[in-house]
């Protein structure tokens, strides 16, 4: 009995994620996708129903990622956190802001597909999923240093989605722009800068 080819399905997800990455998941070609994994039409459909199951199997495990680190960066139980704490979370601190980046650029191939190629598929919207996932994790803050009396500004959830909007897009654009680490370094210092969440919250001095 002949033995399965194992190398089957890492060419065939190997020439997708280039595929897709070039061209967009509709305008991707499946038939591209074989030529180049060197592999039938039928090989293919044998291990995926359709081009928008193999662009989710790429994109899945950086998805999950995301929300790990997001869950893995968020207190459950925010009464624990001293005042300071809780201020000092709002600290636009250049290393933390970094190490999202940095997080990002590890997933850099399924975090540009998610952001840019993936109009037509189930993740198309995953922007704004992402804004909203973090801005639930956001606004638990602000509403706990607010009720403790520690911002002064009342600030609604539209207007926190909208400013939360702004940020994120600034996270976003260096990676749909394909910005190099060097100047994404640059990047990160200047929206440091830039958002002054303090402000914002008026701090009760």
């Amino acid at each position: 009995m002949a033995k399965p080819d194992k190398s089957i399905d890492p060419r065939i997800l190997d020439c997708a994620k280039q595929e897709f990455l070039e061209k967009g998941f509709e305008k991707a070609s499946l038939q591209n996708i074989c030529k180049n994994a060197e592999v039938t039409t039928g090989a293919l459909y044998k291990r995926f129903k359709g081009k928008e199951e193999l662009f989710c199997t790429i994109v899945e495990p950086t998805i999950a990622a995301i929300y790990e680190m997001v869950q893995s960066r968020s207190v459950e139980n925010l009464s624990l956190l001293s005042d300071e704490e809780l201020i000092g979370s709002w600290k636009m601190k250049e290393e933390n802001v970094m190490s999202y980046f940095q997080f990002f650029y590890q997933h850099k191939d399924g975090f540009v597909m998610l952001l840019k190629h993936s109009a037509g598929t189930k993740h198309q919207e995953f922007h704004h999923e992402l804004v909203a996932l973090m801005g639930d994790h956001t606004i638990r803050y602000y509403k706990e240093g607010y009720q403790r009396g520690l911002f002064q500004r009342k600030i609604s959830e539209v207007e926190f989605h909208v400013l939360l909007s702004a940020f994120w897009e600034t996270v976003y654009e260096p990676f749909i722009h394909d910005m190099p680490w060097a100047e994404i370094e640059s990047h990160v210092r200047l929206i440091c800068k830039y958002f002054d969440w303090l402000s914002v919250l008026d701090i009760k001095q």
